[in-house]
């Protein structure tokens, strides 16, 4: 019967010690690189991405851990190289046993047959048994424990590691004489008590869970029907009632007529890496899923914006009776982090009266929350100033519907009224920045009337400030986060201030716009801002 298990001794040469001390040592090198960029990682319990680069890092440490434990082994190996005799091992010739070599009991817990009939593979040969650390070594003695020879290395590295990756026990059960041995550290594995002794194969399911079950008993059974290796992990009741995943892979072991003598496993621990590789799968899946939120609000927050906000990135056409309309533009300056989608507004349109309303206001907060309360402030701006509401009593009224809203936040505005008959601005401010009058090439901010932010105390009263506009007058009023570019207030504003002589040069508000947007649209800005210009025609 064809192996799938075995390679011929003589087909390939064991590698060099040298080579193996040079893996290791570059395993331990890049382990330690791992482990202090993990150490580096902040872990932040609110950050997705910053949980999920660090169950990375974790994962990628235990897994370099359980490759040492594997050159480790490797390099045990090489100390002590197989002797390559021939020798037949303890299980190496056919004894008594069931007519179809498994086991008597063993067909309950592992239905199907024995062994087909066929040549034994090379592999398969007496010397692949001779190795001291193979099961089917002579020189072990019979009990129902034997002395895994990497047990202590292996305990003394997941002593060292604190990783439950490094534990390796094995384990074989002879099909002739019903034999069975295990390493102690196989017991420890399984937490069962090695004054219990082994369990056989009939008794391993028991232990295992029962959706695990059929998956253990196929492998078991094709590795001793049909001489399959074993490869497979199953979760494991231990004693003690803590659940472990287990993996376990195995061979049959042949004699030289190529029947089933024994089988040998090897059970590796692996709850610590499964429970790293979940922890990395959720930290994905829960950054997937924020980014997703993320990039909904945001979208919900630019559609609420945009349709909401009066007019685009231009100038809006007032009607010229002949008195002083006014020429307005207007533009909205985005955050350099393109999701805070903030509360900022600007506001301008034509009251029945003849009369214009200019405001610009910001909201605390961001995303469709701030945007939705933006949307119903400006509602009621509007709707107030198509009243015949003052700037002063409608400020009253704004502050009212902040401090009484289902949302409650924070707000501030400035508020104008512009009579085009009499040329004279009427205005109120709440915690906003006043605006700036810009008249014969000097820039100048107003005298602001008291007034304290919307939302932040009940009844509060709002003072109101005239002015009379001249022909040519240039009025801007901006949102507070404009000036904050990496600089402070007042530098801003005196950059500000300094384009009087280029907004005297412009022929319109759209000119004055645009120097306004070459000075200040570049910078990365903690926040969004708006801004809006109104030019008195003559």
């Amino acid at each position: 019967m064809p192996s799938h298990v075995f390679a011929d001794p003589s087909a390939s040469q064991p590698p060099e010690r040298g080579t193996v001390d040079a893996l290791i040592s570059r395993t331990r090198r890049l382990r330690g690189d791992v482990d202090a960029v993990r150490r580096d990682t902040v872990l932040d319990e609110d950050d997705p991405h910053g949980r999920w680069q660090r169950a990375l890092c974790d994962l990628a440490v235990h897994q370099l851990d359980d490759l040492g434990t594997h050159l480790g082994q490797l390099k045990e190996g090489l100390a002590d190289p197989a002797d390559g005799s021939g020798e037949t091992g303890a299980f190496g010739s056919r004894g008594t046993g069931s007519h179809d070599g498994l086991p008597d009991g063993l067909h309950d817990a592992f239905p199907g047959g024995g062994p087909a009939d066929g040549p034994a593979h090379p592999g398969h040969h007496p010397a692949a048994m001779a190795h001291p650390g193979h099961p089917g070594h002579p020189e072990r003695s019979a009990g129902s424990a034997y002395e895994d020879p990497l047990a202590g290395y292996e305990a003394d590295r997941a002593q060292r590691t604190g990783s439950l990756i490094g534990r390796v026990g094995s384990a074989e059960w002879n099909l002739l004489t019903d034999e069975v041995r295990w390493s102690e550290e196989l017991f420890r594995i399984l937490g069962r008590s090695p004054l219990s002794g082994p369990m056989t194969l009939d008794e391993l399911p028991s232990v295992v869970f029962a959706e695990d079950q059929p998956l253990l008993t196929a492998l078991v059974t094709g590795c001793l029907v049909d001489g399959r290796p074993i490869d497979g992990e199953f979760r494991m009741v231990r004693a003690d009632g803590r659940v472990h995943t287990v993996h376990m892979t195995g061979e049959p072991v042949l004699d030289s007529d190529g029947s089933t003598a024994s089988m040998w496993a090897v059970f590796r621990d692996v709850s610590e890496l499964r429970r790293s590789e979940r922890a990395v799968r959720e930290s994905r899946d829960s950054l997937h899923r924020r980014q997703y939120a993320e990039r909904t609000e945001r979208r919900l927050a630019v559609e609420l914006q945009e349709a909401v906000l009066p007019f685009g990135q231009g100038s809006l056409p007032f009607p010229d009776d002949g008195s002083g309309a006014l020429d307005i533009a207007a533009h909205y300056f985005p955050s350099g982090n393109s999701a805070l989608i903030g509360g900022d507004w600007y506001d301008a349109f034509p009251l029945p009266d003849g009369g214009s309303l200019l405001g610009v206001g910001d909201l605390t907060g961001h995303g469709p929350a701030a945007t939705s309360a933006m949307a119903m402030l400006l509602g009621a701006v509007r709707g107030m100033s198509l009243a015949g509401v003052a700037p002063g009593p409608l400020l009253g009224h704004l502050n009212h519907l902040l401090d009484t809203s289902a949302q409650p936040s924070l707000g501030s505005v400035v508020c104008c009224r512009f009579d085009p008959a009499s040329r004279v601005l009427s205005w109120a401010q709440a915690g906003h920045p006043a605006p700036l009058l810009f008249r014969r090439g000097t820039g100048r901010p107003l005298t602001p009337p008291e007034g304290m932010l919307l939302g932040a105390a009940p009844g509060t009263r709002y003072e109101q400030a005239e002015l009379r506009l001249l022909p040519g007058d240039l009025l801007v009023l901006h949102t507070d986060a404009l000036m904050r570019t990496g600089a402070t207030v007042g530098s801003g504003a005196e950059r500000l201030l300094a384009l009087a002589p280029r907004f005297e040069e412009a022929r319109d508000a759209q000119g004055c716009l645009r120097a306004l947007v070459e000075a200040f649209g570049w910078e990365n800005r903690e926040d969004d801002a708006c801004v809006l210009v109104a030019r008195v025609t003559s």
